[in-house]
């Protein structure tokens, strides 16, 4: 299994904290990441270094991501393999419906894909890359070993605790 310090992501997004954050997401997990601020950039981004993987937003001005998306198709065909992952906040509404309805159809034809609802949360999208690129992250390996951490100190204290507390305990999960 690779490992995400040897893939490059191009994350697309015309919202710059959105943008910043994806990438700080990314680059915690370990992967190279670059950014492009719409379809335009990330096209010429693509041509002079092209990624494993594209986050895509699909509103955006000068050029949406199914439009982003089309282009890139048609451009070169080695492109057409590169797996894109579609983040945005407009999967419900009249504002990018259609355009996440074609790109779903454009992805069951296709390499596997996926598409993430804003608000994402980090782990999220990490799994989702990790998974479609098949790779080991920095993240999951950290998460990997706190869980265990974490998972033996849970044993330990509820094995310290007595069970009238633990039935508190229970009642209040369940409500």
């Amino acid at each position: 299994m690779a490992h995400a310090s040897e893939k490059k992501i191009l994350v697309v997004d015309d919202e710059p904290d959105v943008r910043h954050f994806l990438a700080a997401c990314l680059e915690d997990a370990g992967f190279n990441v670059e950014t492009a601020v719409d379809g335009v950039d990330a096209l010429e981004k693509v041509k002079t270094n092209t990624p494993d993987l594209i986050t895509l937003d699909m509103v955006m001005p000068r050029r949406s991501g199914i439009n982003f998306l089309r282009k890139l198709r048609k451009e070169k065909k080695e492109w057409a393999n590169i797996p894109v992952i579609v983040i945005t906040a407009h999967a419900r509404d009249e504002f990018g419906s259609e355009d996440i309805q074609e790109f779903q159809a454009f992805a069951a034809r296709h390499r596997p894909r996926c598409t993430l609802e804003k608000p994402i949360t980090p782990s999220s999208l990490v799994k989702a890359i990790s998974e479609i690129l098949d790779v080991e992250t920095d993240m999951l390996e950290k998460s990997r070993k706190e869980g265990d951490d974490n998972r033996e100190d849970l044993i330990r204290m509820i094995q310290q605790t007595d069970p009238e507390t633990l039935k508190k305990i229970q009642t209040m999960l369940n409500k």
